[in-house]
């Protein structure tokens, strides 16, 4: 930003304002504030952020879905997940290894990862 675009201090209004990393600082009075994302970062963080079902609904923490094929267990016991199973209170998390982007307690199963793609929110 050039100084003609920078905002006036919202504490003091002076118009003396400069910025500092992603911060916005006046001289008159030390107040300091963060400086607003650009529109374009704004757009660009918005898809990458969300996690989405098999059908393409937007998820999030505490959600209930069901799941849509049936999933085998690798490891422990082994085991399946049969389609249809209910999983209520999802926690996301994004990045998880191997696409595993939710933590859930499955019923009769216990806490596990699953891949959103082999899921669907419910209601």
């Amino acid at each position: 930003m050039s100084d003609a675009e920078l905002p006036p201090c919202p504490e003091c209004a002076a118009e003396f304002t400069y910025e500092q990393g992603a911060m916005f600082v006046c001289p008159m009075c030390g107040h300091e504030w963060a400086s607003a994302p650009d529109a374009a970062e704004e757009a660009e963080a918005d898809p990458g952020d969300q996690i989405v079902d098999s059908a393409g609904n937007v998820l999030a923490d505490g959600d209930t879905v069901t799941v849509t094929k049936t999933v085998k267990i690798k490891g422990g016991g082994g085991g399946v997940i049969k389609a249809g199973t209910k999983v209520r209170d999802i926690r996301l998390n994004p990045g998880g290894a191997a696409g595993h982007d939710i933590d859930a307690n499955v019923p009769g199963i216990g806490r596990m990862q699953l891949k959103s793609s082999v899921v669907k929110k419910a209601g």
